[in-house]
């Protein structure tokens, strides 16, 4: 039951599919890195924060952004922790980049070769000037683990070694089957999500290697990335272990909402114009928040318009109108 006031599951996507349709039909998909650069920027610096925060690094936002836009490693952390964050925004923006204009798609959604490509990448600065301990010569950046892995807290048992390349070829197969805007869509991928990181390929870096390839399929089925940040650290490891039992609701809804937040925050404000009527999440801004919004909506006062969805649209002139009568009555 979801909480009071929370729309329920079913309602989050429901809405995800109606916006998801909209940004493809009336507002012409996701810009592409070279056409909305600051767009993708602002993602790029919340999901190498946050990814990597989910698995304990500390640098703070500031120092994510000093690093990635200056190359500047501020603060006194460990190298290492600066170390994880370059690698996995340099495999982020590869991800960004390669799914919207391949250059190494092979023909099909995902293939084992961006998967160790991805990993390789965001393992390799850190494994440069620190390797993983147990490590062979053969268990490198990119390279599948050939270590046996030992069952994780609730017991789920990762495959024997001698299994992963099957496995991960039968994960590649399953991805290659998605197919985006069906009525379970958030699960189906939040099912994907959980089988790679039950399959645990690699020796370590699974977790941010699963959340990476997690957006490249968003992304090449036309969804904005998710991003996990790390406040939800907890309730995404509880919806992992519940995935591990094969329940998917609460990382179907997890990721759900996530990818909303990203439509309504970095996408629609990038691809409509002034006039075009969006979800009124997609118009808050520091000066009014969503709530303001559809409270005006309400009342009159906005003009806005409610779909079938239950969701009140807006537009970007609206509440600029809204908020200079709003100015001239005080």
């Amino acid at each position: 039951m979801a909480a009071r006031g929370r729309p329920s599951r079913e309602r989050v996507y429901a809405r995800l599919d109606t916006q998801i349709g909209e940004l493809w039909d009336r507002l012409g998909g996701l810009p592409s890195p070279v056409e909305a650069a600051d767009i993708w920027t602002g993602i790029w610096y919340e999901e190498a924060h946050h990814s990597t925060a989910i698995e304990g690094n500390t640098l703070v936002l500031k120092q994510v952004e000093a690093l990635l836009a200056e190359g500047r490693a501020v603060g006194n952390r460990e190298l290492r922790e600066y170390l994880e964050v370059k690698g996995y925004a340099d495999a982020a923006d590869w991800v960004y980049r390669q799914a919207i204009t391949p250059e190494l798609h092979e023909g099909e959604l995902v293939s084992v070769t961006e998967i160790r490509r991805v990993h390789e990448m965001t393992m390799t600065p850190v494994w440069d000037v620190e390797p993983h301990p147990m490590a062979s010569s053969e268990e490198g950046p990119g390279a599948f683990r050939r270590h046996e892995i030992r069952p994780f807290p609730e017991g789920m048992k990762p495959p024997s070694w001698t299994q992963v390349a099957p496995e991960v070829e039968a994960w590649v197969r399953a991805a290659c089957g998605l197919e985006p805007r069906s009525s379970r869509f958030p699960e189906l991928i939040a099912a994907l999500h959980s089988r790679f990181e039950q399959i645990h390929p690699f020796l370590d870096g699974n977790g941010r290697a699963g959340r990476l390839l997690l957006n490249l399929l968003l992304i090449r089925l036309g969804y904005p990335p998710a991003i996990i940040y790390k406040r939800d650290r907890q309730r995404y490891m509880r919806a992992l272990r519940r995935a591990d039992r094969g329940d998917f609701g609460d990382l179907g809804e997890l990721l759900a909402r996530a990818i909303l937040e990203n439509l309504h925050r970095f996408i629609v404000p990038a691809v409509a114009g002034p006039a075009r009527l969006v979800p009124l999440a997609a118009l808050a801004n520091d000066e009014i928040g969503s709530s303001a919004l559809r409270v005006a909506a309400v009342r009159g006062r906005l003009q806005a318009l409610r779909g079938a969805d239950g969701q009140w649209r807006s537009s970007r002139r609206w509440v600029d109108e809204y908020l200079a009568s709003r100015y001239r009555r005080g």
